[in-house]
């Protein structure tokens, strides 16, 4: 296996996991996705990921409304046990009837999390889009943010993250210098940059930097042409033209798109794992083999300089 596979210090959580993470949205998202993933399908999936070199994972407690959370605990559960050395990382989310994000809240999402998983701790646990409450709010006494450290105070939890989308946001939850880690997505890809600010505060912190949706809700693995929306609809829709040049130019050197979009996050030495949404067993070693892809470095430049303007970002 490719030496872009070794094992990672995330950061300063303590962690080692390998630069690709398994991500499990898509077993319960077909909103999204445009496509159901059945039970057996996504155990499957994960136990692929357990025989795999992968040593990561990422799910979160609202992800299909608990289930997908239960099919990774069933994958365990047939296995006995984790694999050693391997990190599942999920997140905190509201609660699903009252939209309630209070620190009580966040202890019992972690509980349900527990519960589903079959475990009775969590290396890593992300707050999980906090733009759907106010910073002030995030960060009050007593609210979400105080409870997670709380958690990590009482080794329930070894580290914590905030993981979501808006730029500014994210970054001033990083600032607070509380978390260990930091969760972006669809905004650090070859066709959006938005999170460098994110990320380099993250670095500069001394943080465990994860960067998932590398692909853009499937437009730069499936193409433009099957998947014309960026970020599911959230991206400018001219991207769609940035991608399919981008493939093009990608066919002509025998290179996948999907190669470059993930090589382009594994490679940046800032960012210590790419989320990749994976929903059935054999992907996981399509994705492994996408990394092996040899990608000339005049392609990379010239990649570099069809990115197109940060006014099309979409932070």
């Amino acid at each position: 296996m490719t030496s872009t596979l070794e094992p990672r210090q995330l950061g300063r959580t303590g962690l080692t996991v390998t630069p690709v993470c398994v991500g499990t949205s898509p077993f319960g998202m077909p909103g999204q996705y445009g496509y159901s993933v059945e039970p057996a399908r996504a155990v499957a999936t994960v136990l692929a990921a357990f025989d795999s070199p992968v040593t990561f994972l990422d799910t979160s407690n609202e992800y299909g409304g608990g289930e997908v959370e239960r099919r990774v605990g069933e994958a365990v559960r047939s296995r006995g046990e984790l694999p050693a050395g391997f990190v599942i990382e999920t997140k905190v989310d509201p609660d699903p009837h009252t939209g309630d994000f209070s620190g009580r809240r966040v202890r019992a999402s972690l509980e349900e999390s527990l519960e589903r998983l079959g475990l009775d701790h969590v290396p890593l646990l992300h707050l999980h889009d906090p733009e759907r409450i106010s910073f002030e709010d995030g960060m009050a006494a007593g609210g979400p943010v105080d409870a997670l450290v709380r958690l990590r105070a009482e080794g329930i939890v070894h580290a914590i993250g905030v993981a979501g989308g808006p730029v500014d946001l994210m970054t001033r939850y990083v600032e607070t210098d509380i978390f260990d880690a930091v969760l972006t997505h669809n905004r650090y890809t070859l066709v959006d940059r938005s999170a460098e600010p994110l990320i380099d505060a993250a670095t500069a912190r001394g943080m465990g930097v994860l960067n998932a949706a590398v692909y853009g809700g499937g437009m730069l693995v499936k193409g433009p042409d099957v998947r014309p929306r960026y970020a599911y609809g959230a991206g400018d829709p001219s991207l769609a033209d940035t991608a399919r040049r981008m493939r093009a130019l990608c066919d002509r050197y025998g290179v996948p798109l999907a190669a470059a979009a993930l090589q382009f996050s594994v490679r940046e030495p800032r960012i210590h794992s790419t989320v990749v949404g994976i929903s059935v067993p054999e992907r996981v070693r399509e994705t492994l083999d996408l990394l092996d892809v040899q990608i000339p470095d005049e392609l990379w430049d010239a990649l570099r300089e069809m990115a197109p303007p940060p006014r099309l970002w979409i932070r």
